[in-house]
């Protein structure tokens, strides 16, 4: 489907006149997707008693293998939020006794976000509600999609991830 096609972007052809329509089609659809993704996962883990911010650490915590425990800089990349909101977000979770900070082992200066035994319980039970939601939901994708989609993404947060660093 063109730009013109498109009732999202057929208002933008005018402008574009082919000047930059895919990365104009890229911009729009990853805003509009992420922001998509984040409404829905907001709903699947919703029954976890989780926000969004505090599924991706717990995640970025389960998916770093054991011991399950990051600096606060890690984390604050690996989930691409501010310092500020990775130390609100691991405050929430400390209360509800799903991370605690430990000392550095390698730098008794720092202290590093760790799951908590029931913290990785609530990590794996909910990537597996996650999972089962993303099958019932947006099943439609088949596997062959869900690959090419997850490289190009990749790529893109690559791609990004060198810009940010440059800065």
């Amino acid at each position: 489907m063109t730009t013109s096609e498109d009732p999202m972007l057929a208002p933008l052809a005018p402008y574009l006149a082919g000047r930059q329509q895919s990365t104009i089609e890229v911009l729009i659809w990853v805003f509009r997707a992420g922001r998509q993704i984040e409404a829905w996962l907001a709903e699947a883990i919703a029954g976890e008693g989780l926000d969004t911010s505090e599924y991706a650490m717990l995640s970025a915590l389960w998916l770093s293998g054991p011991p399950h425990r990051m600096a606060a800089g890690e984390i604050s990349d690996r989930i691409v939020q501010t310092t500020g909101g990775t130390t609100k977000t691991t405050v929430r979770l400390e209360h509800h006794g799903l991370v605690r900070r430990v000392a550095d082992p390698d730098d008794g200066r720092r202290s590093l976000v760790e799951l908590t035994e029931s913290g990785l319980d609530c990590a794996q039970s909910t990537l597996d509600r996650v999972l089962d939601a993303f099958e019932a939901d947006i099943g439609g994708l088949d596997t062959a999609e869900r690959s090419r989609i997850g490289e190009c993404l990749a790529k893109l947060s690559h791609e990004l991830d060198e810009r940010l660093r440059r800065r």
